[in-house]
């Protein structure tokens, strides 16, 4: 079952990987409007997950969207940022962040095709300070219906690459989900926490949108994301 199946209209958009949150938001917000120029809707209901919930937020609030949106889903997005970044962006030297985020970038750009990729700038932009500064600066939008999930690791990452950060982030900030607290995920109307089958290690970061082949027992990210769309309609938005 996809979207698409069940009679959507689903647009992709596409900005870098690692970007400042202004940047990545101009980005989405301009090509928001083509959307719309294209389809001739009057408004979209977006569903952003990790920064892609920070930033479409920022197009909302700041930009040309305010009134061109009748939803905003959020799936882990780090609105209250996180501690693992504050560990990683606040504990070494200018030195040490810019040689390791020049690093970064070379790999953004060359193996995922990144245009001018900061990952300094989006490093320090989803930290706990920069995001409590964010949230004052960009209220949500009256009028527009704001909701959210939050995923959690229950005693392991099924993605391999999430069990480190999981861990620390255990320490730092409790349930989570690799890269995202359960805390930080929730936003507007909290809809609950993805965590799979009691027996499974949990959902993660990655498993919540169907990466890593999607593998994660009593969780199904296409039939996620349909009943997302479904109880929307219900909602009449």
């Amino acid at each position: 079952m996809c979207l698409e199946d069940e009679g959507c209209d689903v647009y992709i958009t596409s900005v870098n990987g690692m970007d400042s949150t202004v940047n990545k938001g101009i980005d989405f917000n301009n090509q928001v409007l083509q959307i719309l120029a294209i389809s001739g809707a009057a408004k979209v209901n977006i569903i952003g997950h990790s920064h892609g919930t920070v930033y479409s937020r920022y197009a909302i609030t700041n930009l040309d969207l305010g009134d061109k949106v009748a939803s905003h889903t959020s799936i882990a997005g780090p609105h209250r940022g996180s501690k693992l970044a504050d560990l990683i962006m606040f504990s070494f030297n200018d030195s040490i962040v810019s040689s390791l985020g020049s690093a970064i970038d070379f790999v953004y750009a060359y193996l995922f095709g990144d245009s001018n990729p900061e990952s300094v700038e989006n490093g320090y932009d989803v930290t706990t300070p920069y995001m409590a500064i964010f949230n004052q600066e960009t209220p949500n939008v009256s009028g527009i219906y704001y909701q959210s999930w939050a995923a959690k690791a229950k005693w392991g990452c099924p993605s391999v690459l999430m069990e480190i950060p999981w861990l620390i982030m255990l320490g730092l900030e409790g349930a989570n989900d690799g890269l995202v607290s359960v805390t930080s995920a929730r936003w507007g109307n909290f809809r609950g926490i993805e965590d799979a089958a009691w027996w499974s290690p949990g959902c993660d970061h990655l498993n919540i949108v169907g990466m890593f082949f999607g593998i994660t027992p009593g969780f199904d990210a296409p039939d996620f994301y349909v009943d997302i769309v479904s109880d929307l309609k219900d909602r009449g938005v």
